[in-house]
């Protein structure tokens, strides 16, 4: 017979922080995909995505919300990558909020509350990747990080039109790449809430539509 600890083979030492943030990530994924719990959905995602993480980073792991990018950080390099993210987006999504069918199908309905919305949206949606999960894993994996959490956050677009979802990957990597840069989620923050409120804006035929 095989000996118990060869069939086994050697012990496998986890982080347990690692663990944490996997699973728990994961499953509030699935949740906010299965369940609605308030009226409006953002409001279900800033509990799911920015709450339940910082309960978890306060009062479980007692840490400081800033090792996981709740900060301003460096502020001089995070307003130049905003003011020329939005600036090189703006364009693009202009373009294709005006000749791209799938965009308008998709984003009719969802003019009404525009910015607040989306604000309180993208709020927790960009902490969970950009802050919880990116500089989670940054302890263990390094800047490898950055492509780690690109994965989930594009494999959660797929649903919406098609050319957006293939562009997440990369466009996950840049969100990623400014908040290690920067030491801070609140840039990619707030150049995805421009492009999703402005693709909303312009798809749904807004005023300057």
């Amino acid at each position: 017979m095989i000996p118990i600890k060869k069939l086994f083979g050697p012990k496998l030492n986890f982080d347990s922080k690692i663990v944490t943030i996997t699973i728990v990530s994961t499953l509030l994924l699935m949740i906010d995909s299965y369940h609605r719990i308030f009226e409006y959905k953002y409001f279900d995602r800033l509990i799911l995505y920015l709450i339940i993480p910082l309960i978890i980073i306060i009062f479980i792991y007692r840490e400081n919300p800033k090792e996981y990018g709740f900060t301003l950080g460096d502020w001089k390099a995070g307003l130049i990558f905003t003011l020329a993210g939005i600036s090189l987006m703006a364009p693009v999504i202009w373009f294709l909020g005006k000749n791209d069918p799938s965009m308008t199908e998709y984003y009719n309905t969802q003019l009404d509350g525009l910015p607040w919305a989306t604000f309180i949206d993208l709020i927790g949606w960009e902490f969970f990747f950009r802050g919880w999960i990116l500089f989670g894993f940054a302890r263990k994996f390094g800047p490898e990080a950055i492509w780690l959490q690109a994965v989930p956050f594009a494999l959660v677009h797929i649903g919406k039109p098609e050319i957006e979802t293939l562009s997440t990957i990369f466009g996950g990597f840049v969100f990623g790449w400014i908040a290690w840069r920067t030491r801070s989620f609140v840039y990619p923050f707030i150049i995805h809430w421009f492009i999703s409120s402005f693709i909303i804006f312009v798809a749904a035929g807004g005023v300057l539509g």
